[in-house]
């Protein structure tokens, strides 16, 4: 192809291109920019040539106007420019995201005419970041133990006695009303012990039939049922080296619980319809809403299986006894279903917490999860007021002035632990967001909410 055809299809070269072009005169002044330029920005090719390129609010840009030295450029004194990010502004007045690279132009004489400018937007991949961060933010909670969120005093001693239950082998019972995190428990137990690296079984025992129930714990052979075509292993043989969790515990039929005995007092198991007897290591995990001694005084729960099970028992409190936690929990859980949704959400209103700490929460925590999945729904954007609320959580008696306090002291921390970072860093907002695992981004957010604005006035706040 010759040269003067080249010239020719420049601009369909050009328009093909994805990532954004723009030509500039020695003065900055627009001369040309291609369609995926125009997508970019919002502007149209109408709005930007003939017009100084300072139109787009580069940040890298403003730079270099603040500090002239011989050109009002840093580019035209640099002659290049790779790979630099950068943030603009789109037509609309959102923040993008790019990265630059630029060289200058020049004529026969050595002389600068003009440059060149490519962007490529990366503004999703920035927002995938943020949550990205976000997500590593909340794994490193110190609200957190071992995904169990809580620092009330209920909630310390059962972080204390998961710990010590992990260091030994005698079985383990779970107390709690449902939807308290039984299973999030055995989990921790599991994960902390020295088990961890074999399996984790869990089985529901409420959610099968007396004879489903005994083929699922201890397996079956061949013929021993309508329906038996094979031998099948039980789930103690699957959870062989490891832990088993034998969820509602108390909905056990005796006859289970008799073969149920004989594995914590023989370490064997026999299928359903064999007579073999198979040994098995597991460490058995329990849990039960429902009280196990009404259920002995009743004749539906063996006393000997009662005293074997409940050698370490773990009493879960239900959330209406730590409501100190439930700012952190719907913090949490806000977060964490925002993320999920990709909403642009501000955060949580005052009333909106003094009704969450008011209320009974029969469901307890599994309740108030549910609550906030409901709010994120309903709500549409910004912050999350009452209304947006299951109605049943709202016809309960306010006494909001404790909740109140509670929901500003916790925004008065968040304000201080970054004031503090910002004092410490000498206001360079890259260091503090590497000191709290967030980006630069995150950082400007949260200073201008609490109104934090340079860098001259941290003290001041």
């Amino acid at each position: 192809m010759f040269k003067h055809e080249l010239d020719r299809y420049w601009h369909t070269v050009a328009n093909t291109i994805s990532d954004g072009i723009m030509v500039v005169d020695e003065q900055g002044i627009i001369i040309y920019v291609n369609e995926a330029f125009e997508g970019i920005t919002g502007f149209s090719k109408d709005e930007m040539v003939g017009k100084d390129c300072s139109v787009l609010n580069c940040d890298i840009c403003q730079q270099a106007r603040e500090n002239q030295s011989c050109h009002w450029c840093a580019l035209f004194q640099d002659g290049n420019m790779r790979r630099r990010r950068c943030i603009f502004r789109h037509k609309d007045g959102r923040s993008i995201h790019a990265l630059k690279n630029a060289s200058v132009f020049h004529d026969d004489h050595g002389n600068v005419i003009g440059a060149v400018e490519t962007v490529t937007d990366i503004t999703d991949l920035i927002e995938k970041d943020n949550r990205i961060a976000e997500y590593q933010r909340e794994l490193r909670s110190a609200d957190k133990f071992q995904d169990i969120i809580g620092t009330s005093a209920h909630m310390q001693k059962v972080f204390d006695l998961i710990t010590n239950a992990s260091r030994s082998d005698a079985p383990v019972i779970i107390y709690g009303e449902s939807g308290t995190g039984k299973e999030l428990v055995a989990r921790a137990i599991h994960r902390l012990s020295e088990r961890f690296r074999g399996p984790y079984v869990k089985v529901n025992c409420a959610a099968l039939t007396e004879s489903l129930l005994e083929s699922e714990l201890f397996g079956h052979v061949k013929g021993a049922y309508t329906g038996a075509v094979k031998d099948r292993s039980g789930r103690f043989e699957t959870a062989h080296g490891g832990n088993i969790f034998l969820d509602e515990i108390g909905d056990l039929p005796l006859s289970t619980q008799v073969k149920l005995l004989r594995v914590l007092e023989e370490k064997i198991i026999e299928r359903v319809g064999a007579n073999a007897s198979i040994p098995v290591d597991v460490r058995i995990i329990s849990a039960t809403n429902r009280d196990l001694m009404k259920l002995i005084e009743t004749g539906t729960f063996r006393k000997d299986l009662y005293f074997r099970i409940n050698v370490i028992p773990v009493h879960l409190p239900p959330l209406r006894e730590r409501i100190e936690d439930i700012p952190l929990l719907a913090d949490a859980f806000f977060h964490k279903i925002r993320l999920k949704l990709n909403k642009e959400f501000t955060g949580i209103s005052r009333e909106t917490m003094a009704a969450l700490m008011n209320y009974n929460w029969p469901g307890n925590v599994r309740e108030l999860k549910s609550a906030f999945e409901y709010a994120c729904v309903t709500c549409q954007g910004g912050t999350i007021q009452p209304e947006h609320l299951p109605t049943n959580i709202l016809t309960e008696k306010k006494t909001a002035g404790p909740a109140k306090r509670l929901s500003i002291n916790r925004e008065q921390i968040k304000k201080r632990e970054l004031i503090e970072i910002l004092e410490e860093t000498g206001g360079n907002q890259s260091a503090a967001a590497k000191l709290l695992g967030v980006t630069r981004v995150t950082i400007w957010n949260r200073m201008k909410r609490y109104g934090i604005s340079s860098k001259k006035n941290i003290t001041a706040n």
